[in-house]
């Protein structure tokens, strides 16, 4: 029976050491659910529970979740790859386009603006010729 003991005590060791080993080592922000200063307590002060939880709960999966795996702040695009729309006011096609039409609305005034003083001389030349 003492063996058994032995034995237990020896497994238990050896999970404590390998889970605090395990959780010292690992990136802050890898750790699930708990502040990894949490989880290094819990191992320690419940021996077998604390060091099973970690490796359920806390420790950082590697396994992929679904198809696409498992979705963490700052994964996918970097920041400057990430596709973004263009500010209208960033888009060198948007202001081609709007310079382009304040030039035709400029050139369609100044139209207007010549056939009106051509219209205006026409009545005038009408009121001179009638008086």
């Amino acid at each position: 029976m003492i063996r058994f003991y032995g034995l237990l005590m020896l497994i238990d060791l050896a999970l404590l050491v390998i889970a605090l080993i395990d959780c010292l080592s690992t990136d802050e922000f890898a750790v699930r659910n708990l502040p990894k200063v949490v989880w290094v307590f819990l191992i320690l002060l419940f021996s077998p529970i604390g060091a099973i939880a970690w490796f359920v709960a806390g420790r950082p999966q590697n396994a992929r979740v679904g198809r696409a795996g498992e979705w963490r702040p700052g994964s996918g695009f970097p920041e400057r790859e990430r596709p973004r729309p263009l500010a209208p006011d960033d888009d060198p096609a948007f202001l081609r386009s709007v310079e382009r039409s304040r030039r035709e609305d400029e050139q369609m005034f100044s139209k207007w603006e010549a056939d009106l003083r051509r219209r205006e001389e026409e009545l005038r030349r009408r009121e001179g010729e009638q008086a």
